[in-house]
C-alpha cells in the first residue's frame, strides 16, 4: 500500500467519508472532524506512518491538503 493510500484510508476510516470528499476537506467542515475526531486522525496517522507528530504540527493540521505537507516534514512522501 502506498503512502497516499494509507493517508486516504486514515481519513476515510476516521471520518467515514468518500474519496470524492477529501480534496477540499478542512477541519470542522464535517461533524466528525471535531477536536475528538482530530485527535483520532492524528493517532491513526502516527500509527500508520510510525511517527510522533509535534504538537505544533497537530495544531496546524487543518485540512487534507495541509496534512500532506506536514507529513512531508517527516520524510513521508505521498507520490
Amino acid at each position: 500500500m502506498s503512502n497516499l493510500e494509507k493517508y486516504v484510508d486514515a481519513f476515510k476510516e476516521t471520518f467515514m467519508v468518500q474519496d470524492s470528499d477529501l480534496s477540499d476537506l478542512k477541519y470542522q467542515d464535517i461533524e466528525a472532524w471535531d477536536s475528538v475526531g482530530h485527535m483520532a486522525l492524528m493517532a491513526t496517522l502516527e500509527e500508520r506512518f510510525n511517527v510522533e507528530l509535534d504538537i505544533d504540527d497537530i495544531i496546524e493540521f487543518s485540512s487534507f491538503e495541509v496534512g500532506q505537507s506536514i507529513l512531508a516534514k517527516y520524510n513521508i512522501s505521498m507520490s
